[in-house]
């Protein structure tokens, strides 16, 4: 496999990288990203590994995406603004960086004659009340829609003169929870806090969240990289897991601390969903001992 993951060096950029190297599954792993020490970082992390190559770009720019893409065949698209509340204030640079960015995403893919590309989206494009959830719903549409208009590639044998192989570039969506530990979410800010209080802000106690590991994400990625049956919608053609939730107040309590109640940020959902009747509020619930256990595996 030869991937480029765009918004590599986020969270879970970090851990599909690992994975991907452990296992010997690409023979070139193109990082892209926008930030220049956070890629320095990374390339110090994983010992300038020689499968990989370092592409400073952004998805806003379609010729820079073309160029990296040049002699791929997979792309997971990771790269996107998310801090609700930054999107909220920020409308127009969110729908460049996750609509129009997704945008050109597809259609670098397309021209580079990409087999597989696969979208990152998220509980909150379920019937999305923000402008995040918004923009990502949009992006999901996009990729669906890409198949509409991606031309048939061809490989002729220039001996004998006809198609060893025809391919389209198949567009793909995993959409999942916010992922437990990714940068900026509840846990590392919260772990943060409690370096010096003993109390963590909470809107509402009886709010409940998807919980997802870091490798349950890998995994959902890798299976609709190889198109597994598990997990696939097949009429959305999205991979949708079937995953735990917990109350914010069970949380807070796993993590030794006390909840103080706060204003709520912008139009967040009490509960989320990952699709029509698959809400978090009816998921399994995680106990407080469940989570203080699953903490322990986040880094």
């Amino acid at each position: 496999m030869n991937v480029l993951i765009t918004g590599a060096t986020g969270y879970f950029g970090h851990g599909f990288v690992k994975h991907l190297l452990d296992n010997n599954l690409a023979e070139r792993i193109c990082i892209f990203s926008r930030g220049e020490f956070a890629q320095h970082t990374m390339r110090q992390k994983f010992n300038d590994d020689e499968r990989l190559r370092w592409f400073i770009g952004d998805v806003r720019d379609q010729d820079r995406l073309r160029r990296a893409m040049d002699g791929c065949d997979t792309v997971v698209h990771a790269a996107a603004l998310k801090r609700i509340e930054v999107a909220e204030y920020n409308a127009l640079e969110c729908i460049a960086t996750n609509v129009h960015g997704t945008e050109n995403v597809v259609k670098a893919a397309i021209d580079a004659g990409v087999r597989v590309a696969v979208l990152l989206s998220t509980d909150k494009a379920c019937e999305p009340v923000t402008t995040y959830g918004l923009s990502k719903a949009m992006a999901e549409q996009i990729f669906h829609s890409a198949i509409n208009y991606a031309p048939l590639h061809h490989i002729t044998d220039p001996v004998r003169n006809f198609e060893t192989e025809v391919w389209r570039t198949d567009f793909r969506v995993c959409r999942y929870g916010n992922v437990a530990g990714s940068t900026g979410s509840i846990i590392p800010t919260w772990r943060k806090l409690l370096e010096t209080q003993d109390w963590v802000p909470v809107y509402d106690p009886t709010a409940t969240r998807f919980w997802m590991h870091r490798d349950e994400a890998i995994e959902l990625v890798m299976q609709a990289i190889r198109k597994d049956a598990k997990q696939h919608d097949p009429i959305a053609n999205t991979w949708i897991p079937t995953l735990k939730a917990y109350e914010v107040k069970d949380l807070a309590l796993a993590m030794g601390a006390r909840g103080r109640i706060t204003t709520p940020r912008g139009q967040e959902k009490k509960h989320e969903a990952m699709r029509a009747g698959d809400t978090s509020d009816m998921a399994k619930r995680m106990t407080v001992e469940q989570l203080r256990e699953a903490l322990k595996n986040v880094e």
